[in-house]
């Protein structure tokens, strides 16, 4: 496999960390008490189909030991999928269906699953009411088992191969149908889009693997112990596993460096200039609740925050001088001003990584919807989306609050100026957005402040736009 280790996207970084967050504390009590209603609807299935079907093996006890000694072995390979695990525990499964009697699987599964989770509360620390959830988990045995036993198709035999494709199909029904239930059954319930890519890649590993514990039970037909000898693909999964993992545990400490190192830049350029230090704060809040407002995925979300935290970094190069200059700068000074974003750029490509990508941000922060923008005139969609929220969040927090060379603008007004350059500085729906997080969804009370047509005159709002600008 290869050893590189890609950042993870953001929203599976979130799920992984929540997961192992949630592993170290105790159930809420709803969710543990509906866990236990999962738990108790399915050992009184289980323990009606192992006393109402009539199996077509007879139980051997040492056999049956050691199928649930290589189950929980396989139990034991974890790989990440961001709120839970896919386990190859196919390859011990479908053996233990067709070479066990089919009818007592699901309890033998739930014993063994009950005692992998029992190990980790003793080995790793997780939380013990975690058990209550590995034998609700074990209701994905009941589907095959039950299609298994219903079309007389227990033993090994590839005449029954349509019955193994319904039990597969019953398999995956049942195991999304427990997965999403007990989903929603948590204190903060995950939602549907977070469900189904953790539904998908479990399936897709049981729909891989299933073939191979197919085969295994086929030709140990005559000799079930025989299919024991599958243990030996569990070493070089086990290698696997640690080398993803591996990466994984990379990843999130990368992760956690760029935002420290993010946040010692932003520390050190308050250091520099107070103001701009506060004002990248009130931005950084400001920004994430507009994307969050226009519904951006996760990825978008965290370059937004990185961005916006980031998005004045090269001021650290621009003379104070020039940035506290009480007038209006110069050609020169503009000149001068203006590299800051393409000084941030340079500065975060020099870190790599993820700030390299939050460069390209700091870069187009200044970009003006109509192409008017500064440093390659990008126009409308070509601006970055991150981009396009901390420009107009930047442009509004300054117009909001007092600089060396102005007051700060009444709320009013300044909505009024984002409204006024909505569709030629600021992307339109960045302004929609704004607005209503400002006003929390409805338009200000111009009877509180002064009205924008008495407050200012175009001349006025172009020159604070201009201001704005100058000030980010």
């Amino acid at each position: 496999m290869s050893t590189h280790s890609p950042q993870l996207d953001a929203a599976t970084e979130r799920r992984i960390g929540e997961s192992l967050e949630r592993r170290q504390h105790k159930l809420e009590r709803s969710e543990f008490l509906g866990t236990l209603l999962f738990e108790a609807g399915f050992v009184v299935a289980a323990v009606a189909l192992a006393v109402l079907a009539e199996p077509a093996r007879h139980f051997s006890l040492p056999l049956a030991l050691a199928f649930v000694a290589a189950y929980i072995v396989a139990d034991r390979i974890e790989f990440s999928t961001g709120a839970g695990y896919a386990v190859p525990s196919q390859l011990v499964f479908v053996p233990m269906l067709l070479l066990l009697p089919t009818p007592f699987v699901p309890l033998l599964v739930a014993a063994a699953m009950v005692a992998s989770v029992l190990y980790d509360a003793v080995r790793r620390g997780t939380a013990p009411g975690h058990s209550a959830l590995a034998v609700s988990d074990a209701w994905f045995a009941l589907g095959p088992a039950v299609v298994l036993v219903a079309f007389g198709a227990q033993l090994p035999e590839w005449a029954h191969w349509p019955v193994y494709l319904a039990a597969m199909a019953a398999q995956l029904v049942v195991n999304a149908a427990v997965y999403f239930a007990r989903a929603r059954l948590r204190a903060d319930p995950l939602p549907l889009w977070d469900i189904l890519p953790e539904m998908q890649l479990a399936s897709r590993v049981d729909l891989l693997l299933a073939p191979i514990g197919l085969l295994a039970a086929l030709a140990a037909a005559g000799a079930p112990a025989g299919a024991l000898l599958i243990v030996a693909l569990f070493p070089l999964l086990i290698g696997f596993e640690r080398e993803r993992e591996g990466r994984i545990e990379r990843s999130l400490e990368l992760g956690r460096a760029y935002r420290g190192t993010a946040l010692l830049l932003r520390d050190l350029l308050e250091d520099d200039d107070e103001y701009t230090g506060h004002h990248t704060e009130d931005v950084v809040q400001l920004s994430v609740q507009v994307a969050e407002r226009m519904g951006v995925d996760e990825d978008t979300l965290r370059a937004t925050e990185m961005g916006a935290l980031l998005h004045d970094i090269g001021k650290i190069s621009v003379p104070d001088a020039i940035i506290n200059k009480p007038g209006s700068l110069n050609d020169e000074e503009w000149a001068i001003m203006r590299q800051h974003t393409v000084e941030g750029e340079r500065m975060l490509q020099q870190v790599g990584g993820l700030l390299s990508s939050v460069g390209v941000v700091v870069r187009a922060s200044h970009e003006r919807w109509d192409g008017g923008g500064y440093p390659d005139g990008l126009v409308g969609e070509a601006i970055p989306v991150p981009a396009r929220i901390v420009s107009a969040c930047d442009a509004f927090n300054a117009m909001t609050t007092d600089r060396s060379y102005r007051k700060a603008l009444p709320l009013a007004v300044a909505l009024a100026e984002l409204r006024e350059n909505s569709g030629t500085q600021f992307a339109p729906d960045v302004v929609d957005a704004l607005v209503a997080v400002v006003t929390d969804g409805t338009e200000p009370s111009w009877e509180l402040g002064v009205a924008p047509a008495a407050s200012a005159g175009p001349g006025q709002l172009a020159h604070a736009a201009a201001n704005a600008s100058r000030a980010v």
